[in-house]
């Protein structure tokens, strides 16, 4: 019989291609399963409470979850069990239900003893920017960070198996934004970064992307401030020039364009919460990298093209940029919403418009 694996998960076997069983569908379960994911692993979570992040990574990526206990059934065809759920006795369960029916499971892992803390300690929050999603786009410095953290606020889109090597009794908290779905507000998650370093732990704050570039570092760092709660900034590497240069586009090139301008999608033209002057952007001769913008891409390129931006203007949009799905739509401005639509793409993704968008090496 299989003895239980004593080395982190991935160790044990290549499970590219093979079937995974993670038991456990909370913060504790998103490293261990966004590694999976990028190691070509089918991946299938079970566990009676799933998570907001899990859920929506199982709507991408996942073999499916099952909201309920592990059972035996559940092993038919299970290359390997990972043991994820927080808890070190439901972990210990599921290890020794995989051992009982000859299946490979990862050890649980095991809590170590906390840090203790002087009465009166303030702790401090660190800002990561996680890049856009692979784990390869994590700084040296948000690594560390991520390893010496007592607690980890996270986003869904952060690269989130570099959780796998938080410490074990590091309490990881999900704050998931989904796109017009279930979402934490900004003002909870400020409370929270100020709560736990308050009572002197060390806060990472893990995002996708970089914290200041169309997130919301620089409002959560005032928080902190605020509170008199000391604040580290940690850059990370932008989707805004990620995406773009994974898919093969320079955003920038002596015989195309001198600049690219970066906007938000999120509101679209005409909405009376947007700042954005349309009509300038559709005459700036630069390239324009549009985030957030998906469900408002018709809008957009109305707009444009209303405002006199050329029909056969390159255009593409990168998803999911730097994880194993990515994938790339290439058209005109007087398609690309339809072309970006028609394939089904959903946020996290990128849109480039400008004549680098048709470059080819």
């Amino acid at each position: 019989m299989p003895e239980q694996a004593e080395t982190s998960f991935a160790a044990p076997l290549d499970v590219a291609g093979r079937r995974v069983l993670v038991c456990g569908g909370g913060p504790a379960a998103l490293g261990p399963v966004r590694a999976l994911l990028q190691a070509g692993a089918e991946v299938l979570v079970v566990e009676p409470e799933i998570g907001v992040t899990i859920r929506d990574l199982a709507a991408r990526h996942l073999l499916g979850t099952r909201a309920r206990p592990v059972r035996a059934a559940d092993l038919e065809g299970v290359a390997l069990v990972v043991p994820a759920s927080g808890d070190p006795d439901t972990d210990a369960q599921a290890a020794d239900l995989a051992r009982a029916h000859g299946v490979l499971a990862t050890a649980p892992r095991t809590p170590d003893i906390p840090t203790e803390r002087s009465t009166g300690r303030t702790g401090e929050v660190i800002l990561v920017g996680g890049g856009p999603g692979n784990l390869d786009l994590l700084t040296v410095g948000g690594l560390a960070a991520i390893r010496r953290a007592d607690v980890i606020v996270t986003d869904r889109l952060a690269p989130l198996a570099a959780l796998d090597q938080a410490r074990s009794d590091a309490v990881i908290i999900d704050v998931a934004k989904i796109p017009r779905g279930a979402s934490t507000s900004q003002e909870q998650i400020n409370a929270v970064l100020v709560e736990h370093a308050a009572a002197g732990r060390t806060v990472v704050r893990f995002k996708g992307g970089d914290s200041f570039v169309l997130g919301r570092g620089g409002e959560e760092w005032q928080a902190c401030a605020g509170a008199g709660i000391p604040v580290t900034v940690l850059p990370g590497v932008s989707s805004a020039t990620a995406a773009p240069a994974l898919a093969g586009i320079p955003l920038t090139h002596r015989d195309l364009t001198q600049g690219f301008t970066v906007v938000s999608g999120h509101l679209p033209p005409g909405d009376p919460g947007s700042t954005l002057d349309w009509r300038a952007l559709a005459t700036t001769n630069t390239t324009l990298v549009i985030l957030m913008g998906v469900a408002t891409l018709r809008a957009i390129t109305d707009a444009l093209l209303r405002h006199g931006l050329a029909a056969d203007t390159p255009a593409l949009t990168v998803a999911d940029a730097g994880l194993p799905g990515q994938f790339t739509v290439r058209a005109t401005l007087a398609d690309i919403a339809e072309r970006t639509h028609a394939e089904g793409i959903r946020p996290p993704a990128v849109t480039v418009i400008g004549a680098v968008a048709g470059f080819r090496p």
